[in-house]
């Protein structure tokens, strides 16, 4: 067990269950959702705005920190707690991701990955040992292992062996380990695959992780079939470690994987829709860009607790992002971090109080 941290089961309803990971820099209330903070900020929300609409655990990116500011000046300044000023937890992503999202700018082997930086060209190489070093000076509270998330459209032996090499780089990965505070989690990959999967599960617990993780999902597969393979490969999962979505999902998708025994998600999309003027609601999305909201009155949704439902109008919001206010996309992204992180404050007391199939039912989402 790594000093500081732990993870406790509080209640189980069904296959939903709700724990408190704890970290050396404070607990976490599952199941969680991690505003994405890729390097190293929520874009346009500071802490003490991201605190105050109940964030507990940040994400940021190790590929994307690696190259600016880089590694060491964030360890100089106190890794990312003292550098960011975000004081509670972090985890930070491996970069595994951008073998599939800079696929045009990589080279992969056996070894590693060799990046080229679209910011000046350089050369960058990325080890599952090199990572691990890098996770360690940037000192966040869980760290991943670096993976090969391959294409949604690749064939069955692409994947089978992407999956092999993922096991192979996870084997070094938790061999390199230095730091005893921090906590690293494997990565299951298999693509679409059942039986890949199950079987990348089972040797991703047999390298004995603090915790696991569904890779290389939301990249085009059915909800359904998604969750079909999370709810597989968790059965695999030890029931006392904790379990991550990695990367995705709409809202229906967390309580979906949720309902199949997820504890952690994070995505880009409550940020990204907000930038765009697209808002979740408990009515469903509000696009407040739209004519139609010019000089209307009513909060971005009034069922919502948010601090920008609780003073600005639809029609404000509206002008502030026509007219290309950084406020506009500050508060619209506020509003949607807010939205998430209750949709799994509520999921969290549904399941302590034995009612999760209700309040799924309440939400008027749809389910896969």
């Amino acid at each position: 067990m790594t000093p500081g941290s732990s993870f406790e089961l509080l209640a189980e309803d069904g296959a939903a269950r709700s724990g408190r990971l704890r970290t050396p820099h404070g607990s976490v209330e599952t199941p969680a959702f991690m505003p994405v903070a890729t390097y190293g900020a929520v874009r346009g929300l500071g802490p003490e705005a991201l605190s105050g609409i109940g964030a507990q655990m940040l994400l940021a990116n190790t590929y994307h920190l690696h190259e600016r500011p880089g590694e060491q000046p964030i360890r100089a300044l106190g890794g990312l707690h003292g550098f960011t000023g975000w004081r509670g937890p972090w985890l930070t992503d491996s970069g595994g991701y951008q073998v599939f999202s800079l696929g045009d700018r990589m080279q992969l082997d056996e070894h590693g990955v060799t990046f080229q930086s679209p910011l000046d060209g350089a050369r960058r190489r990325l080890t599952p040992e090199g990572v691990i070093a890098i996770q360690e000076a940037l000192g966040p509270d869980v760290a991943m292992v670096l993976d090969e998330c391959p294409a949604a459209d690749a064939d069955e032996s692409h994947v089978r062996a992407s999956t092999e090499r993922t096991l192979r780089w996870a084997e070094r990965a938790a061999a390199a380990r230095q730091r005893s505070d921090q906590w690293v989690f494997g990565i299951v990959q298999g693509g679409s695959l059942p039986a890949l999967r199950r079987e990348s599960a089972r040797a991703t617990v047999a390298l004995g992780f603090d915790g696991y993780a569904h890779g290389g999902l939301g990249l085009g597969e059915e909800p359904a079939r998604r969750a079909d393979l999370v709810a597989e490969v968790n059965a695999e999962l030890p029931r006392q470690a904790p379990r991550y979505l990695m990367g995705l999902g709409r809202p229906e998708d967390l309580l979906s994987a949720v309902a199949r025994g997820v504890d952690l998600f994070d995505c880009v999309l409550p940020t990204r829709h907000g930038r765009h003027g697209v808002l979740f609601t408990h009515d469903g999305l509000l696009h407040v860009k739209n004519a139609r909201f010019k000089d209307d009155p009513a909060p971005p949704d009034p069922r919502c607790d948010c601090p920008v439902c609780g003073r600005h109008s639809r029609a404000y919001l509206r002008h502030l992002i026509h007219s290309g206010e950084v406020l506009g996309a500050s508060l619209a992204s506020l509003h949607n971090l807010r939205f998430y992180l209750r949709l799994l404050e509520d999921a969290r007391r549904a399941i302590r109080a034995g009612r999760f199939a209700a309040f799924v039912r309440e939400s008027g989402l749809e389910l896969a």
